[in-house]
């Protein structure tokens, strides 16, 4: 009652996984583990021989040759010999009036795998059958599989044709030593290409893998590692597993960690079953590795667990050599007559069977699968059996003795040598060479060469496997891999895969994390390529893809976004009229001149008073003339720059500085002139009535145009783009062409300024009511403090706030020479007119 219960729930698992996989439309098997069958998923390898007579065969031929229990493990291949010869000897063509026989050869597993026959659990056990071979008066053709060192020892002890019906080995390739072993199974030539698509197809780029330590698995891993480094791909480890058990115990624990503790989460498996390398797939299942497995077809084993998981890639991927649907198989598998072959039909569950996927992607429907009990269903679905890669092999094997019969018995009558035969070995060296030499189409349409089987492009056919618990496996065809058409159609993933999936999505295998758009990969250190850490894109640099070694960088005219993944077009900016910080110095600069201007209008009015008198009104004319031109320079700096205005504003700003403070320094002279160094009667007396000190100005002036005319001439000023300044904008300003230039033109007015400041301050404490020098000291020194700030000031500003800085230090250095020596005389002469009038009436009043 128990084990009907547990057949029941393990049932319903099933047809809750044909529900998914049957959404989908695609191919799809079933198949149920025999309990009772001890020897597990191991296969031993199975032996016929094909002989021809011409006598009918009996209907109970086979039920009185094989007398002994038929495994399960070895239902298929039994049942594709009595389906082949059953159909070639219906068949006119082939072998007239002749019919095709078997007989199984027994007592092939002894001593074989050195590692099987350490191991003592029931279920690493073999069936040993008896070897017979008797002399017949044609050469016999023997058909034996899947293990290839079986075939190998084989054919070192006969001169028989064998014709080797498992996956082609390389090993079994050397017609030198090995004249009469033949392969029919196609190279796995596209192998690693098939699997390093899928594996780029689902972005799985961190891989494991596992293979067996001997030519066949190192050629294996040499040709997968030049296609994965072309894809991109990474082998996070790589396990040989050796050959012999004892050795394999001694590293089983290194393996093991290996593969618990890697972070790749795909792991490809090659090798042969029934080695030390299923040893390590059986240890690691024991652990609990969830991995994605992908191997070939002869690993779509049945695990014994009770657990599973609805993960859709918790699994077992699959490639198989495309293998043609053999109709008649199905329809011989209906009709089966039990009592013409010794089998029990019922044992077709433990293959693969068929199951009907036609099921419409909207049915949400469970009552097509329900049912109450084994029984039931097994009524309601019948045994379609599909041949596997090695049944279908077998079948073309079978059908390749044939045609070597044919046609042997052909050139046997075209030479009439029907009964004299010129001895057995001869015979069996001519039909070796006629077998590896036939050509033929089989029922299914396919053309069968075997003499180039090494060399075929055969397509693949991708599936995966679930292993569920009691023994029940579902599998189900997900895409095709065609190695022959242009690459970008080479691999076909069903669409529909996230109805096989449940919706679970497909996992990732990676090393680190892909790096995002706005970000670059930095590869780490000893370590494989799909390893590497993400760090920011440079400044104004990005990067729209994941995964860029390299970031690009935008344009002078653009800028990084945020998040740096594409770049914006940036805002042209400048110092504006429009702009409040533009408005307001000029504002200030126009206020500032026509405060000047009046300035200059009531000194022009006023100038017979003694105050405008007493401060040299020509100069003080020239000063604030000079001055009004300062203001207005700064003009220049503000509004769009462009050539004219580039090559004006460091040129205007220094002649006319140059000009006031020269000015300034010829009043200074001339207030030390006239109370220091002049006594009456003396030469210097008339040198400052001719106005000497006034030549200061010109000459002063004269050399600030000869230094600029030399900045201009060799480094001139020049329109510049500022992108660094502000985020997303680009700065529009004027280059000074040469900084050293710059700076000699401002240390020349800094020279002057500081001679006047030194000037006038020894000048500050003579006697005269209306002595000037301590203004002009004043003066000078707020002009030197301005444009000493200057300095720090404006090489730690960018942009239009540079060009501010040096506007205000204009403004604010002419305003100082404005107010410190005119404001008072101005205060004089029109609020404290009456002080000037007494000293006018004082002075008529002496003369």
């Amino acid at each position: 009652m128990k084990k009907l219960c547990a057949f029941t729930i393990s049932f319903l698992l099933l047809t809750f996984f044909l529900f998914l996989c049957c959404l989908t439309e695609p191919t799809c098997f079933w198949r149920i583990k025999n309990n009772e069958d001890n020897d597990g998923d191991l296969r031993s390898d199975c032996g016929f021989f094909l002989f021809t007579t011409e006598e009918p065969v009996e209907d109970n031929f086979y039920n009185k040759t094989i007398l002994f229990r038929i495994p399960t493990r070895k239902y298929e291949v039994l049942l594709v010999m009595f389906f082949a010869t059953d159909e070639i000897n219906k068949n006119p063509y082939i072998l007239p009036n002749i019919s095709l026989v078997f007989s199984t050869t027994l007592g092939l597993c002894e001593d074989t795998l050195d590692v099987l026959d350490q191991i003592h659990s029931p279920i690493y056990s073999f069936n040993f059958i008896n070897y017979m071979c008797g002399k017949e008066a044609f050469c016999n053709i023997e058909l034996t599989g899947p293990s290839w060192k079986i075939s190998l020892k084989l054919a070192s002890d006969s001169s028989t044709p064998k014709l080797f019906f498992g996956p082609f080995n390389p090993n079994l390739n050397d017609h030198d030593q090995l004249p009469y072993v033949h392969q029919v199974a196609t190279k796995d030539t596209h192998l690693s290409q098939g699997m390093a698509s899928l594996l780029l197809h689902f972005g799985w780029i961190w891989i494991g893998l596992v293979i067996s330590d001997e030519d066949q698995g190192i050629q294996f891993l040499s040709d997968l590692r030049e296609e994965m480094q072309r894809h991109g791909i990474c082998l996070a480890f790589v396990n040989a597993i050796p050959e012999t058990l004892q050795t394999y115990m001694t590293k089983a624990m290194i393996y093991d960690k290996q593969i618990m503790t890697s972070s790749a989460k795909v792991v490809i498996i090659y090798g042969e079953m029934n080695s030390t390398l299923e040893i390590s797939f059986r240890r690691w299942e024991y652990l609990g590795a969830q991995r994605i497995w992908i191997t070939t077809s002869q690993w779509d084993v049945i695990t014994s667990k009770n657990e599973f998981s609805l993960d859709f890639f918790h699994g077992t991927v699959t490639f198989s050599h495309h293998i043609g649907e053999i109709v008649e198989f199905r329809n011989f598998m209906q009709i089966l007559n039990t009592d013409k072959y010794p089998v029990n039909i019922s044992q077709s569950i433990h293959g693969w069977n068929y199951f009907n996927c036609s099921i419409s992607k909207n049915s949400s429907k469970m009552g097509h699968f329900a049912f109450n009990n084994t029984l039931e269903w097994t009524a309601v679905h019948k045994y379609d059996m599909a041949l596997s890669e090695e049944g279908y092999n077998l079948y073309n094997a079978v059908y390749a003795v044939a045609h070597t019969y044919h046609e042997r018995i052909f050139q046997q009558v075209e030479s009439q040598k029907i009964a004299e035969l010129n001895g057995e070995s001869t015979n069996c060296q001519q039909v070796s060479t006629l077998l590896k030499t036939r050509v033929f189409i089989n029922p299914v349409g396919e053309l069968v060469n075997m003499n180039h089987r090494e060399n075929q492009c055969t397509e693949y056919d991708i599936f995966i496997i679930w292993n569920l618990p009691q023994g029940i496996g579902l599998k189900v065809k997900i895409g095709s891999y065609f190695p022959c058409i242009p690459q970008m159609q080479q691999l076909h993933i069903s669409e529909d895969l996230e109805w096989v999936t449940g919706g679970t999505s497909v996992p990732s295998s990676l090393c680190s994390v892909p790096c995002t758009a706005g970000l670059r990969k930095i590869h780490q250190k000893e370590t494989a390529d799909c390893c590497f850490d993400c760090v920011q894109c440079p400044e104004n640099e990005v990067s729209n893809e994941t995964d860029m070694e390299q970031c690009v960088r935008c344009a002078d005219d653009k800028y990084a976004n945020l998040e740096q993944t594409h770049c914006l077009q940036r805002a042209v900016s400048f110092l504006a009229y429009g702009d409040t910080l533009g408005l307001a110095l000029c504002s200030t600069a126009l206020s500032f001149s026509v405060m000047t201007i009046l300035v200059l209008f009531t000194f022009v009015k006023y100038r017979d008073t003694p105050v405008v008198k007493a401060s040299n009104h020509i100069l003080s004319y020239i000063l604030l003339i000079s001055l009004v031109f300062c203001f207005l320079c700064s003009l220049l700096f503000i509004g769009h720059p462009n050539k004219a205005t580039c090559f004006l504003q460091q040129t205007i700003f220094g002649v006319f500085f140059t000009v006031a403070v020269s000015t300034v320094l010829a009043k200074t002279i001339t207030v030390v002139m006239a109370f220091k160094l002049t006594t009456p009667g003396r030469r210097m007396r008339g040198m400052l009535t001719l106005g000497v000190p006034n030549l200061v100005i010109p000459i002063c002036t004269l050399i600030q145009l000869v230094l600029c005319g030399i900045w201009l001439v060799t480094s001139p000023p020049f329109i510049d783009r500022d992108i660094q300044s502000e985020h997303g904008k680009t700065v529009i300003i004027c280059n000074k062409g040469s900084l050293i230039a710059f700076h000699v033109v401002l240390g020349y007015l800094g020279s002057l300024a500081l001679g006047s400041f030194t000037v006038a301050f020894l000048a500050r404490n003579l006697p005269d009511r209306f002595n000037e020098a301590k203004f002009l000291t004043f003066s000078m020194l707020v002009f030197c403090s301005v444009w000493i700030t200057f300095l720090p000031v404006y090489h730690s500003t960018r942009g239009k706030i540079m060009v501010a800085v040096e506007v205000f230090s204009i403004l604010a250095s002419s305003a100082g020479l404005l107010g410190c020596i005119f404001v008072p005389k101005c205060y004089v002469i029109l609020v404290r007119s009456d002080s000037n009038f007494i000293q006018k009436n004082k002075d008529k009043l002496l003369h």
